[in-house]
């Protein structure tokens, strides 16, 4: 079934994209059956969690951190970490840093961006990261390397909002890598798409989809506890 699901999905993605299962919730067997099919890229959200897993599962396993992350949760996760997705603040970019430079590391962000409509979405505002950004700060930071931008959609119904959204991301990221990363190969992450609307972020410039459900089925919330 999983494997089923994730050649049915990869068959979508064009060049250049790659698939994040997004394995939150969901028990190590599960996720052991997506690597023996050939699956090597995983997101988790919750610090515990991951532990938790990473300690279960192969190590050339890539973990991506793609849920909101508390500053004082980063020191966890910083020694391994291939990516962490949702970069909202520039307090949480400082305290990676600082973490990665403690294990020699130089860790790979992106920037959350707030375009959905919905108050209980995190980010940055475009226009207070484009501030950030302009600001230079990021660049003093050796252990942090911002490497494009993230955001979720809103959970609506209307697919032409839901693209416009994601437009509106891509325009961002365009502007940002003219105005602040030329030259810089490492900024190219364009993380927006999940079960529901990934179809649609592949046509607005998306480099990563992050897909749970429509691997592994609906969440079992009581896994990792």
């Amino acid at each position: 079934m999983i494997a089923e699901a994730l050649s049915g999905i990869r068959q979508e993605l064009p060049g250049g994209v790659r698939l994040v299962a997004v394995s939150k919730y969901h028990p190590s067997s599960a996720i052991l059956e997506a690597y023996e099919a050939g699956q090597r890229l995983f997101g988790e959200s919750h610090a515990q969690e991951l532990q938790a897993k990473r300690g279960q599962l192969p190590g050339d396993i890539e973990w991506h951190f793609i849920g909101h992350l508390q500053t004082n949760k980063v020191k966890y996760i910083a020694p391994y970490v291939s990516l962490i997705h949702a970069v909202d603040t520039p307090r949480l970019l400082e305290e990676i840093s600082r973490q990665a430079l403690r294990h020699g590391r130089r860790i790979p962000c992106l920037l959350e961006l707030k375009v959905a409509r919905e108050a209980t979405k995190y980010g940055f505002q475009p226009e207070e990261c484009d501030e950030y950004l302009s600001s230079g700060l990021w660049r003093r930071l050796e252990g942090a390397r911002i490497c494009g931008v993230m955001c979720m959609a809103s959970l609506t119904q209307d697919e032409g909002q839901i693209a416009s959204e994601f437009e509106a991301a891509r325009g961002f990221f365009l502007r940002a890598r003219e105005r602040y990363f030329q030259g810089s190969d490492s900024f190219r992450e364009c993380s927006w798409g999940m079960s529901d609307d990934y179809r649609i972020a592949l046509q607005h410039g998306a480099t990563l989809v992050r897909v749970g459900s429509r691997i592994f089925g609906q969440r079992d919330y009581t896994a990792g506890k």
